[in-house]
């Protein structure tokens, strides 16, 4: 087994740490009926979105590549805006991937923040990591941040 790490994120946003925080981690399971286009539906198997161990399943929308996810929250910092999470599960992993593991931060930037995905693939052998799959997870990392910042500067009170 190999892990592959890779930086899948490193935006600047002009909305608030705390606001997209809650929006991409905390509240996503209700945050998402906003962006259809990125996520049919979040249900909780295990947990809360609050703790360490919660897993959620992210059902992702007809025709996209991706039917599915589980990811379990294995660390949440509500004071640093940080938390660790791993895809244990899902068409997205394949054949050739054991998990992926996700340290994502948003930290304040100006009158916004930064938001960091590092991610660690975990691999089955000698498998290696497809670079066109890591070029479309950045785009679509990219298109789903860009869409929650527009969402949330559109609606100031949400999360405020």
């Amino acid at each position: 087994m190999g892990v592959h790490t890779y930086t899948l994120a490193d935006i600047t946003t002009p909305v608030a740490p705390k606001r997209m925080f809650q929006a991409l981690q905390i509240d996503n399971h209700n945050f998402a009926k906003n962006l259809p286009q990125f996520v049919k539906s979040i249900e909780f198997v295990q947990g809360d979105s609050t703790t360490a161990g919660c897993i959620k399943q992210i059902n992702l929308p007809d025709g996209s590549p991706v039917k599915y996810l589980k990811n379990r929250v294995d660390e949440i910092d509500f004071d640093k805006y940080y938390v660790k999470y791993t895809t244990i599960e899902g068409d997205a992993l394949g054949d050739a991937l054991e998990c992926i593991v996700y340290e994502n931060k948003f930290e304040p930037s100006g009158t916004g923040c930064r938001f960091t995905v590092i991610a660690h693939y975990h691999t089955k052998g000698d498998a290696g990591v497809k670079e066109q799959d890591i070029a479309d997870t950045k785009e679509a990392i990219k298109e789903n941040v860009k869409a929650v910042e527009e969402y949330l500067l559109a609606n100031p009170q949400v999360y405020a």
